[in-house]
């Protein structure tokens, strides 16, 4: 073997090992988060020790996990030996309007720990584990068992939609729409951002009863937007009785194709002719975050047995519920807007 096919062969022996290591990156800022590292870092450059006392932690451990978030470029350490942040670090800080705090604890939540090691038996058989490892489906499970998952879940989508939704409604053209329906909204920010920024529209939010009942203050009864909403407690796989002039499916077509197809199905019959169906995800084919992309992909054959979508397959989908396949719009994030119109 030569010199330089050594040396590369060294190279790839460590690419490959830093990439199975990847679970203590998300183990180590699940960790940060957890401890409130960022929060203590707030007013500049400290010793470990002083953080430690802090936010009540081992000292030596938390330089341990402080060097081991250094070298993936999370935190900084000075010369001096103290601790600082860096641009990413900024992001762990709950205040921070940008923050990513809820979704590294979505992404680390010790139910993946437990269905992660099945992915194997998920590729074999190309379905879920969810029932044969948890018992039942995924979202009944931590519904039904895991309730603090359910809120780090809703609010890990809520930070998602702070990041894009003001980007997805600018590149929406709503000016010649009446209603806007947004189904699985969530607790409604994105139809919060449409209702803001458009005042001459009304709206629905439909999302499971437990989830609206936690919809955003503006939203309920009271206020700000309460006489422009109305709030739909529902499962869209089952109904969508909501009649609208744009249909707005964010990131909930994801399931396997027939429950995709049973709520396309739902928003067709309800939809007037020429209603808009705007499904806004992130596409395989025009994602700018590949290996996050990639990543949920595989997490969703995982958890419920479903993948992420090409415009080729979203085309498809449409064409399989009576709705036309129009375009794909990008919006400025890593959500892309696939629109169809409903036909007569």
């Amino acid at each position: 073997m030569t010199n330089d096919s050594s040396q590369q062969l060294q190279a790839d022996i460590s690419c490959i090992k830093e990439i199975a290591w990847g679970l203590v990156s998300t183990a180590a800022l699940v960790a940060a988060v957890d401890l409130g590292v960022a929060e203590a870092l707030e007013s500049g450059p400290r010793d470990h020790r002083d953080v430690a006392r802090e936010i009540g932690a081992d000292p030596i451990a938390l330089r341990q996990l402080l060097d081991a978030l250094v070298t993936r470029g999370v935190f900084q350490r000075l010369d001096d030996g103290r601790y600082t942040h860096t641009g990413l670090s900024l992001l762990l800080r709950e205040s921070d309007p940008n923050s990513v705090t809820y979704l590294v604890r979505w992404i680390g939540h010790p139910c993946f720990w437990t269905l992660w090691p099945h992915l194997t038996d998920a590729v074999r058989q190309g379905k879920a584990q969810s029932v044969a490892v948890l018992g039942k489906d995924f979202f009944r499970y931590i519904h039904e068992d895991d309730p603090a998952a359910v809120d780090v879940f809703n609010a890990a989508m809520t930070q998602a939609s702070n990041h894009t939704s003001a980007e997805v409604v600018k590149a929406l053209d709503l000016s010649q729409a009446q209603v806007v329906a947004d189904i699985g909204g969530g607790q409604g920010h994105l139809i919060r951002t449409v209702l803001d920024r458009n005042p001459h529209l009304k709206g629905y939010l439909m999302d499971l009863e437990g989830v609206v009942a936690r919809a955003l203050p503006e939203l309920r009864p009271s206020g700000e937007f309460a006489d422009r909403v109305t709030l739909i407690g529902g499962d869209c796989r089952q109904e969508v009785p909501a009649q609208a002039d744009v249909y707005l499916l964010k990131n909930i077509l994801e399931w396997d194709d027939e429950s995709t197809i049973r709520t396309l199905e739902n928003v067709r019959r309800s939809a007037r002719p020429g209603a808009r169906v705007v499904v806004v995800e992130t596409l395989t084919d025009h994602t700018p975050e590949p290996q996050v992309t990639t990543s949920l992909d595989l997490l969703l054959l995982l958890n419920v047995g479903g993948r992420k979508h090409s415009s080729e397959h979203v085309a498809e989908l449409f064409a399989r519920t009576g709705i036309r396949f129009d375009r794909v719009r990008p919006t400025g994030t890593f959500l892309s807007l696939a629109e169809g119109t409903v036909g007569a």
